[in-house]
């Protein structure tokens, strides 16, 4: 899904993610992904039947990475259920079967609750910044990484966590690219 919907806008993004789960995957291959070529490693599945959240950040995932909702279950998306990106001010319709991705780590988010008497259940699939930390230091822990690294390994890698930011921004395709049918950015 992440395949098909980001790749005219962040085709960057959706690479890194992929890439950086391939190297996790090969470094411990008692490890498997959740859906064959999915860029998300986790998924949480709220069973309802009436799930809705308060405004809120998923302050542990990757920050310039996508997290996609689904909405499922049997309510009137007319009357509830309705998404709620709060630092941009949108009230988003959103029925059953509908998927969203947004960079939940950055945007404040809520749901609308549904009446009573409906069903809502949802599929959320992200990734952890943690994950991405622990691969960019060879596979150990940023306290791990600090004892046993020299201090040329340290001062670099303390140069590319500070530029993390800048780098993220640049895996977005840029508008005049996706115009010319090069959302790749190659």
């Amino acid at each position: 899904m992440f395949q098909a919907f980001s790749w005219p806008i962040a085709y960057g993004c959706y690479a890194y993610s992929k890439s950086t789960l391939d190297k996790l995957f090969e470094w411990n291959p008692k490890l498997h992904r959740l859906f064959r070529n999915t860029a998300w490693a986790a998924c949480t599945i709220n069973f309802g039947p009436f799930s809705v959240t308060y405004p809120h950040v998923d302050s542990t995932n990757l920050c310039f990475g996508w997290c996609a909702i689904t909405a499922f279950g049997n309510f009137d998306p007319t009357c509830g259920g309705h998404l709620i990106l709060w630092d941009l001010g949108l009230y988003i319709r959103f029925p059953p079967g509908s998927t969203i991705l947004i960079p939940s780590a950055l945007l404040v988010h809520s749901n609308v609750p549904i009446a009573p008497g409906e069903e809502r259940f949802s599929l959320i699939q992200y990734s952890s910044a943690g994950l991405f930390r622990w691969v960019e230091n060879r596979f150990q822990s940023d306290q791990d990484f600090d004892l046993h690294a020299t201090a040329a390994q340290r001062s670099q890698c303390s140069a590319e966590r500070r530029g993390r930011w800048a780098s993220g921004l640049h895996l977005f395709s840029k508008w005049a690219d996706i115009q010319a049918g090069n959302w790749m950015g190659k």
